[in-house]
């Protein structure tokens, strides 16, 4: 017993001299660092293998922000120069306090008040440690709307209900494309991530938006950078939004579950496996966040503001619930349905008191027929196109008080005069004999001097593009095209003239045929009419949109206008080759 206490002595000294002397290695590693700029801050995440022992201070002329990482080493590579950002340039290393500390620079543009917080490991082992560091932007607001429509001259819109005039009487649409930046979302079977099938499918959808008299889309992220769940919807509020439409991609334990669901709000607790997964989900992106603000009750009267919070409640549950229905009915037609009816599920994002709120989920990321769908052009535009179609639909139906839709969608009387004709009072209202007879229940076109008549609404109908059925009749000008022709058993100069509607001397001259004798296998050029048709670019449009209008292929409408990137101008003159 002696000689064992003996040598615990002996290295209990040994152990002491060696982390003294600095033998032992860092009991941490800085693994990498993270930057991503967004419109209103840059966050910074650096990874570590435990949880960070972290000081920080900042210095002026030049402005910088200084973190010490005690006990650490680093195998990231720096410098790291980071051109994206509106406040961050340059990250490097300096020379270290004290022995194991590693000190980090952060280069600034401007003084700013960072918040510097630490993050534990994620379930499932996405992440480990974390110190993340958001750096406000200068002069930045959340309330800054991402690819809507331009502003527009100003109109006003009078509700005879309240006589209270309403800016220009656009209907707002936030578009909140899920996840983003530090946060990936659901990882498919093949590493593919859902913050980039969910901000694709959200631009279609606000591009389709867009293209809608009255109506205008926001989006609450339009790249690749994180934004808070909570700041959403502050987003969303800030802009005045009639509309909070959340996109994402399932995702559930196993790959067998797959198809379409659309999320509502029950404060209570959600009523399947699958709704209480996503919810265990979206605790992973709030603690991505830190903490949410909380909404603030302006009022003295505590009871009387939790009447008007819940009667706010009741009113965006509800047409959160006629909006999610309506999104279901389209979504079926395009695509299969997890859950035919709205899934009740307690979600952040949907928490929004004044603004009916639904979370879509367009197919199960982790199925991996659907994660290779949810990454195809042609199955993200068919989605996009039934969202939209459900949404404009549902705003046909139930008009914001105060805007353009809900004044037209006000049932106006018409009193007859002396002289006047159905026809004549149809043309003022912008409505057809038939609807005024049918409105009235009228057998007749006769009128009598006095008479009311009911004016119906003018409700305007939205038409979704299909890739099928685009052959639309833009500006075309016509220019000639050589083929060449294979001759088959059976046919003749005049029936092969008559197939490409030209004339067999134009067939003979160009061949210099000698007589009108043909033989199987002989090729034969052929002078055919080619329309060159030319596409106008609107706003909100891009390359697949028009390839899909007019049934071709981006590469060639790249190769067309010899167009070296996929950015396009408004009012810019496309050539679109013949399909």
């Amino acid at each position: 017993m002696l000689i064992g206490k003996y040598f615990r002595v002996i290295w209990y000294s040994l152990f002491v001299v060696l982390s003294t002397s600095g033998f032992f290695v860092s009991a941490n590693t800085l693994k990498g660092i993270r930057v991503w700029p967004s419109p209103d801050e840059t966050r910074v995440v650096i990874d570590l293998n435990s949880e960070a022992n972290y000081s920080y201070f900042t210095l002026s002329s030049p402005y910088r922000l200084v973190v010490d990482l005690k006990n650490t080493n680093v195998k990231a590579k720096l410098p790291l120069s980071v051109k994206d950002s509106k406040v961050l340039t340059n990250i490097r290393k300096s020379s270290s306090p004290s022995k194991g500390t590693t000190r980090l620079v952060f280069e600034l543009k401007y003084a700013v008040t960072a918040e510097v917080f630490k993050l534990s490991p994620t379930p499932g082992g996405q992440y480990g440690h974390r110190l993340v560091m958001d750096l406000p932007h200068s002069g930045s607001s959340a309330s800054k709307p991402t690819a809507s429509k331009p502003a527009k001259p100003s109109k006003s819109v009078i509700n005879s209900n309240t006589n209270h005039i309403v800016g220009n009487g656009e209907i707002i649409i936030a578009i909140d494309a899920g996840h983003g930046g530090e946060d990936p979302g659901s990882i498919g079977p093949t590493r593919k991530y859902e913050k980039h099938a969910t901000l694709a499918i959200s631009k279609k959808v606000v591009a389709q938006i867009n293209a809608q008299p009255g109506m205008r889309a926001i989006m609450t992220r339009s790249g690749d950078y994180f934004v808070n769940l909570n700041k959403r919807t502050d987003i969303a509020r800030k802009n005045k939004s009639h509309l909070l439409v959340s996109i994402h991609a399932d995702s559930f334990r196993t790959p067998q579950p797959r198809g379409g669901s659309v999320f509502v709000l029950n404060t209570r607790r959600a009523n399947t496996e699958i709704g209480r997964w996503v919810e265990q989900h979206e605790k992973q992106s709030e603690l991505l966040g830190g903490a949410g603000d909380v909404l603030a009750k302006n009022s003295n009267d505590r009871n009387v503001s939790q009447t008007l919070l819940d009667l706010q409640f009741s009113h965006s549950q509800k047409e959160g619930y006629k909006l999610a229905t309506d999104v279901l009915s389209e979504m079926g037609k395009v695509i299969k349905l997890h859950k035919k009816a709205p899934v009740n599920a307690s979600l952040a994002v949907l928490k929004s008191p004044d603004i009916p709120s639904i979370l879509i989920e367009t197919g199960f990321i982790s199925n991996p027929t659907e994660e290779k769908q949810l990454f195809q052009r042609g199955h993200q535009d068919k989605i996009a196109r039934a969202i939209s179609k459900a949404i404009i639909r549902y705003l046909n139906d139930n008009p914001p008080q105060g805007t353009l839709l809900a004044s037209k969608k006000e049932q106006t009387t018409h009193k007859v005069r002396s002289g006047e004709s159905l026809s004549r009072i149809a043309q003022k209202y912008g409505t057809t004999t038939a609807k005024l007879k049918s409105a009235n229940k009228l057998k007749s076109t006769s009128l009598a001097v006095g008479q009311v008549l009911k004016i119906p609404s003018n409700k305007p109908v939205y038409v979704a593009p299909k890739a099928s059925m685009q052959k639309a009749k833009p500006s075309v000008r016509k220019s000639r095209k050589t083929i060449t022709h294979t001759v088959r058993s059976g046919e003749y100069l005049g029936k092969i003239a008559s197939k490409y509607k030209v004339s067999t001397s134009s067939i003979r001259s160009l061949n210099r045929l000698k007589s009108d004798t043909l033989f199987v296998g002989q090729k034969l050029k052929v002078s055919i009419v080619a329309p060159i048709q030319k596409h106008t670019v609107k706003r909100g449009e891009f390359l697949g949109k028009i390839a899909t209008k007019y049934g071709v292929t981006v590469s060639s409408i790249r190769t067309a206008n010899k167009l070296r990137s996929d950015k396009l101008a408004v009012g810019q003159v496309l050539i679109i080759p013949n399909s």
